[in-house]
């Protein structure tokens, strides 16, 4: 059985982890409200570009063409941008989304490079000897969409010099606090003509476009701006879902930490009481010993 010292110094090895576990808690907790704001705002924007592009894709009717747009005959080589977190202390959050990248290469079963957000997944990436052909991190903590431009700079030139045939993005998806879902998203090339036959029976009336001065200028505007709106949804959800992931790993690590104070405490009470009872057994006994001497 440890002794009392050894008790008391676990007890108070626990507590200062129950506080930095606390400490970190509340950071994430005013970080997740600003970052659930901000997808959440811009979730709805994203959309409303989605259905615009929708729209004027489906109006051209092949008439206009972009290279984003461009379906390559063969898939030979697929690039992944994969969202992680720079820090560790959210639960399984960056673990799963490694999970996740790792199952779409094999369901895909092809070549894949790797361009990495954060410094987990580039780190756990590393060890399992993927290739990875860029790495970004230490982003701000509140992003602008001038932020991620290098990445969505180095996903799109990598497609358009012919090096990959397909771009995904590979995310957390913030559902809510408790639930986040990693996924993989086809960023390029765009299939807004599909989506807006899924989408046709929900959005109502089509919009009647007039396109000045063509809609081959329309397209070259908004496709390189549309797929950088994409990737910095995703870095938002990402970010949310990492925020909510951390906040409820540091809760549950102090309710333990407390609960094993409550459990140690016990232990140091009842190994006190022993040494206590072995203390006046020993006086006792000399006692007697000393009565029978005389």
């Amino acid at each position: 059985m440890p002794s009392l010292r050894e008790i008391r110094r676990r007890i108070r090895s626990v507590k200062n982890i129950a506080k930095v576990t606390s400490a970190l808690q509340t950071v994430a907790a005013s970080r997740v409200r600003k970052a659930q704001a901000q997808a959440l705002a811009t979730r709805a924007y994203a959309r409303a570009a989605l259905e615009i592009l929708e729209d004027i894709a489906a109006h051209t009717k092949g008439e206009a063409s972009h290279p984003l747009l461009a379906e390559h005959e063969e898939i030979r080589n697929v690039s992944v941008v994969l969202i992680t977190a720079d820090r560790g202390l959210a639960g399984p959050y960056n673990t799963n989304v490694v999970r996740e990248a790792l199952d779409f290469e094999q369901r895909k079963g092809l070549p894949i490079q790797y361009i990495t957000v954060g410094k987990k997944g580039r780190d756990l990436m590393l060890r399992r000897g993927a290739k990875i052909v860029g790495e970004f991190s230490d982003l701000p903590a509140t992003p602008s969409i001038l932020d991620i431009t290098p990445i969505t700079r180095a996903a799109v030139d990598d497609f358009l010099n012919g090096l990959v045939d397909e771009v995904y993005i590979i995310y957390t998806e913030y559902i809510n606090t408790m639930r986040q879902q990693p996924k993989p998203l086809r960023l390029l090339p765009l299939k807004p003509h599909e989506t807006a036959r899924d989408g046709a029976a929900q959005r109502g009336p089509e919009a009647v476009y007039e396109f000045e001065p063509n809609a081959e200028a329309i397209l070259e505007e908004i496709l390189p701006r549309f797929t950088e709106l994409v990737l910095y949804q995703c870095l938002l959800e990402a970010l949310a879902s990492e925020h909510s992931a951390r906040m409820v790993a540091m809760r549950n690590a102090t309710e333990n930490a407390n609960a094993l104070v409550e459990d140690l405490t016990l232990s140091y009470n009842k190994a006190r009481q022993l040494a206590i009872t072995n203390e006046m057994l020993d006086i006792v006994g000399g006692a007697e010993a000393l009565a029978q001497t005389d």
